[in-house]
């Protein structure tokens, strides 16, 4: 059940989120308490770049119709519906909270009914720092706007190694500080002063989970040191691409 009152205190997000001892289970209340909004906040606040953010993802991992992808803290399933929608053979979508799952199924329930022959998405409850598979079940493994989220993102990245075939393919959508001056600028007035009071304003939410947003990236690994972290777990060829003006970052990976 989602929690009512604030998960992050102003307090709380003066000093780093991640290191934050409670931090997996704020993170799960916190979206727990936003997920039957958190699409329409997407969209909004995104100024509908986040679709095409998650269509350039797909992209980047090459799929094709033998192709069994697995996207990680998959939320209300977009980009998991996405994957199905290009045809991959088998798409799983794990996430963390059940909140967001029922959402995603409910989506996921839609999209299926007019299309027999589409892929249906398989929906789980699921840690990405621990995933139920077995080593080298996917050839992609993806996680959009998640990644930052995780209580230990080196053990998650460790897993999504595990889990990929050899040649197999990361394909990772997280926010970034841009690295123009005048564009961070922008984006971090945008960010910090006005979208955490207007996305709240449309989820109804009183858990600061859009407070969080901003604190959360800019004290996360930028693209560089994500680049070092990937490597250090053996993944090979990585790239990071910025998308609208750096605001996003696509990162791209392969499995040796």
């Amino acid at each position: 059940m989602a929690e009512t009152g604030p998960v992050w205190t102003q307090d709380a997000l003066q000093r780093n989120p991640h290191a934050d001892a409670e931090k997996a289970r704020k993170v799960q209340a916190m979206f727990a308490a936003i997920a039957r909004s958190y699409d329409l906040n997407n969209r909004l606040h995104s100024f509908f770049q986040d679709q095409r953010w998650r269509r350039a993802a797909v992209r980047a991992a090459g799929i094709d119709r033998d192709s069994r992808v697995l996207d990680v803290a998959c939320g209300t399933g977009d980009l998991a519906e996405a994957f199905a929608d290009a045809g991959a053979a088998e798409v799983t979508g794990v996430d963390f909270t059940p909140e967001m799952l029922d959402v995603a199924k409910f989506k996921g329930q839609r999209a299926t009914g007019g299309a027999a022959a589409r892929t249906a998405v398989r929906y789980l409850h699921g840690d990405a720092m621990q995933l139920e598979f077995p080593d080298a079940s996917f050839d992609v493994v993806s996680i959009a706007f998640g990644i930052r989220n995780v209580a230990v993102p080196a053990r998650a990245i460790a897993e999504f190694h595990r889990v990929l075939r050899p040649g197999g393919r990361l394909v990772v959508l997280e926010f970034a500080d841009p690295a123009n001056p005048v564009i961070r600028w922008g984006s971090n007035l945008y960010t910090k002063r006005i979208m955490p009071w207007t996305a709240s304003l449309v989820a109804r939410d009183g858990s600061g989970a859009y407070h969080y947003l901003p604190r959360s990236i800019s004290t996360f690994l930028q693209p560089t040191e994500f680049a070092r972290t990937l490597e250090s777990a053996g993944f090979r060829q990585c790239s990071a691409t910025p998308l609208t003006m750096g605001i996003c970052i696509l990162h791209r990976a392969l499995r040796p």
